[in-house]
């Protein structure tokens, strides 16, 4: 398949975070640069109004950016669970899948293989995603952000209640990347080259439960900058498609993926499962819908993103380099 001049249906971004006022005015553009016309967008619950949710995203405490006030134990929401399963309440529960860092002073006391870190944090979570969708089987579940491949091999083990997002930086950073580099820092932080290599097959291989999420996080470069408690978040919303397939395109040259990565592949990890999850019309086999082509044309990811009035700047996730251009087709 031809990477180059690659027409397809508009990407649905099933993650991914806008901010508020002149923040979000300054990123909102950017949507449909990436080529994408559908986004789940993650709001605090005081900003969306009840009858828009689609899902619940739930923060374990201090795992991530304004998360301290997050779930400690999540059996005590099981009535909650309870009570949308009895009323036929169709949200879906989404997931930051990661435990809170022990504390450094603990390490004495805790058993080393009960020790949690930034870099076994998913992979420690995963018994509690287990024990939901073994508690409420008919539970829509998403595990959201995916960074390793133990995290895959659950969301599978689970069945198709339960699905997960896998980034696009994700498909393109290591540990090697983010360590001295802020804008590639992110949370879950990206792992090892096998774990980039398993999501990137994840993303190609077809399975229906695995599709598109970015977790675009804009912060303003000063944030980014911010000595040793800088944010955590990568901008990939302007780019958005054609990060995942230029990823996908390195993969196969880099004898990561065997056999033809189909378009019909490409269009169900960034489009057609996730609508089919979340169950949202599929304009993927829909006539007269507008389409986006993905151009060779020696384009460069910006430098920055600023607001109108300059007070605002954005750092893109690799910035400067060449990518793909995205051309609306009608």
């Amino acid at each position: 398949m031809r990477f180059d001049a690659l027409e397809l249906p508009p990407t649905a971004d099933f993650h991914s975070h806008l901010r508020d006022g002149a923040m979000m005015e300054t990123v909102i553009s950017s949507i449909r640069q990436g080529g994408v016309d559908t986004v789940l967008v993650l709001w605090t619950i005081a900003e969306a109004a009840l009858a828009s949710i689609t899902g619940v995203k739930v923060y374990p405490a201090g795992v991530t950016m304004n998360s301290d006030e997050g779930v400690i134990d999540f059996r005590q929401y099981y009535p909650v669970f309870e009570a949308r399963r009895c009323k036929c309440i169709t949200w879906s529960l989404n997931l930051h899948g990661e435990k809170p860092n022990s504390p450094g002073d603990a390490y004495a006391a805790v058993a080393p293989a009960d020790f949690v870190t930034t870099r076994n944090a998913e992979e420690k979570f995963l018994p509690t995603l287990r024990d939901l969708h073994s508690a409420f089987p008919t539970l829509r579940i998403v595990l959201e952000h995916c960074s390793t491949r133990e995290a895959l091999y659950a969301v599978r083990a689970c069945g198709p209640t339960v699905a997960a997002t896998i980034t696009a930086h994700h498909l393109w950073i290591t540990q090697d990347d983010w360590c001295g580099n802020n804008y590639n820092f992110c949370k879950p932080v990206a792992k090892d080259i096998q774990d980039r290599v398993t999501l990137v097959q994840a993303a190609a291989g077809g399975e229906g439960n695995f599709f598109f999420g970015s977790d675009s996080a804009p912060h303003p470069a000063c944030a980014k900058n911010g000595g040793k408690d800088f944010a955590a978040g990568c901008f990939t919303q302007g780019y958005a498609t054609a990060l995942v397939v230029e990823a996908v395109e390195e993969a196969v040259k880099n004898g990561w993926i065997e056999g033809e990565v189909t378009q019909e592949v490409l269009e169900g990890f960034l489009s057609g499962y996730g609508r089919k999850f979340y169950e949202i019309d599929d304009v993927t086999s829909t006539g007269g819908k507008p389409r986006i082509v993905l151009e060779r044309k020696g384009e460069r990811i910006s430098e920055d993103v600023r607001s109108a009035d300059g007070s605002i700047e954005v750092v893109p996730f690799r910035s400067g380099e060449e990518t793909l251009s995205v051309r609306w087709k009608s």
